[in-house]
């Protein structure tokens, strides 16, 4: 039910990137659009108070079809703001749109902190936790496929009471992000949301309908696909065969919150570092780091049996994921900001039905193949995310992307729209 319920997020998460992104954030703004996707968020949490098919399924779905638009207006909002900034300091906006992510992904990746050190401490209070059997252990890792992994590991249910406490602290959080987001979020782009239905037709509702797809006309972006979908590879691989095959295995699952604690804490130092360190060392080499971090814990995996008598080295693998998924992060929403200024929903939708594409086939297969098998695909989706990831930058750095001059924009659309009223006076004083 769980890997079903997974699948099927990600599955709405690929329809709704292809038209509901543009639709939503042209009409009504980032500010509106995040408000509203919060809300299929929070859905999922109630669904998971009464865990079922029915319920499950349908939350997924709600989910998932907040899921695109909510990112795609996450991103498309701190490109906006992070031109804007670099427009007032005369900075680069590539530059200062990279500190902008990294810093929210110092927040949003915290997340992992906050929310595993809760289900930790709350599940910690379960006196159902089971010892492991030394002869189960050498099923853990991947050295063996083991057929019916289910039967090692300690997978023992936490008491009803203590998830309905749980998900009422998921909710909880969920409301009050709700309330910050309406009450003291500026909306950054009302007016433009505005005047776009003001002057919507048939015509602009089918081009931004179809914008998502217009965009994959364009050789970067279709380079950048293998990119996009490892992002999914990997962070599917590490909350999903980490955390069953090593930890949960080896440990039990009471472990698996303070391994991803220590996850979220690393990825989220690494993402603010990585955000400013960029404008110094450039993309490539930030990139070509994340790839070195990644192959050499796939190869180390592939050797190691975990024990529990080697605690610390459990903790080790996550910490250097976060270090890479950082990079993966920030780097790859800050390019996509930066290849396609004059279309950043499209962009952006494009990219979480990309990321969402890469999550799906890893699920599709995760209960089929072996784990072993499993980490030389991850091997070999990253080696061709390199190649034509570094194409793409071969190809900027030939023909580099014009950057949007929000100053002189900002100049034209107030000179046209005082113009029209015929205010002149107002005009020569903007002006």
């Amino acid at each position: 039910m769980g890997v079903i319920s997974l699948s099927v997020i990600y599955g709405t998460i690929i329809l709704s990137s292809m038209f509901l992104p543009p639709i939503m954030i042209k009409n009504l703004g980032c500010k509106w659009t995040i408000f509203i996707s919060m809300a299929c968020y929070i859905s999922y949490s109630f669904g998971n108070l009464f865990p079922g098919w029915p319920s499950l399924i349908a939350t997924s779905a709600i989910l998932g079809l907040g899921g695109s638009p909510l990112w795609s207006a996450k991103c498309t909002y701190l490109t906006i703001s992070g031109n804007n900034q670099a427009a007032k300091d005369n900075k680069k906006g590539q530059d200062v749109i990279n500190q902008y992510f990294g810093t929210f992904f110092l927040i949003f990746q915290s997340s992992a902190v906050w929310g595993n050190l809760m289900s930790s401490l709350i599940f910690g209070q379960d006196s159902n936790i089971a010892d492991i059997p030394e002869e189960n252990l050498q099923y853990c890792g991947a050295a063996l496929c083991n057929e019916n992994f289910t039967a090692t590991g300690n997978f023992t249910q936490p008491e009803q009471n203590l998830r309905n406490i749980l998900m009422g602290c998921y909710i909880g959080v969920g409301v009050l992000a709700m309330v910050l987001v309406a009450l003291f979020l500026d909306n950054i782009d009302g007016e433009t949301a505005r005047e776009f239905r003001r002057s919507r037709g048939n015509k602009s509702f089918c081009s931004t309908f179809l914008a998502t797809f217009s965009l994959l006309r364009d050789k970067r972006l279709l380079m950048l696909i293998p990119l996009t979908m490892y992002s999914g590879f990997e962070q599917s691989f590490l909350a999903g065969e980490y955390t069953k095959n090593y930890v949960t295995c080896a440990l039990g699952i009471h472990f698996v919150g303070f391994s991803m604690i220590c996850f979220g804490a690393v990825n989220s130092l690494s993402s603010y570092l990585f955000g400013r360190l960029a404008q110094y060392t450039g993309r490539i080499a930030l990139f070509c780091l994340a790839a070195v971090v990644n192959l050499s814990c796939a190869i180390a995996l592939l050797l190691w049996s975990p024990h529990p008598d080697q605690l610390p080295v459990f903790f080790v693998f996550p910490a250097l994921w976060g270090v890479g998924d950082a990079v993966w992060q920030t780097q790859t929403n800050a390019l996509y900001g930066t290849l396609f200024p004059n279309h950043k929903e499209a962009a952006f939708a494009n990219y979480r039905m990309w990321e969402s594409l890469g999550f799906v086939i890893a699920f599709a297969y995760s209960t089929y193949i072996c784990l072993s098998t499993k980490i030389y695909i991850l091997i070999s989706v990253l080696a061709l995310t390199m190649v034509t990831y570094l194409w793409v930058e071969y190809n900027e750095y030939r023909n580099p992307t014009p950057q949007v001059n929000l100053t002189d924009d900002k100049l034209e659309k107030d000179y046209k729209r005082i113009t029209d009223s015929g205010t002149m006076v107002i005009a020569q004083t903007n002006l």
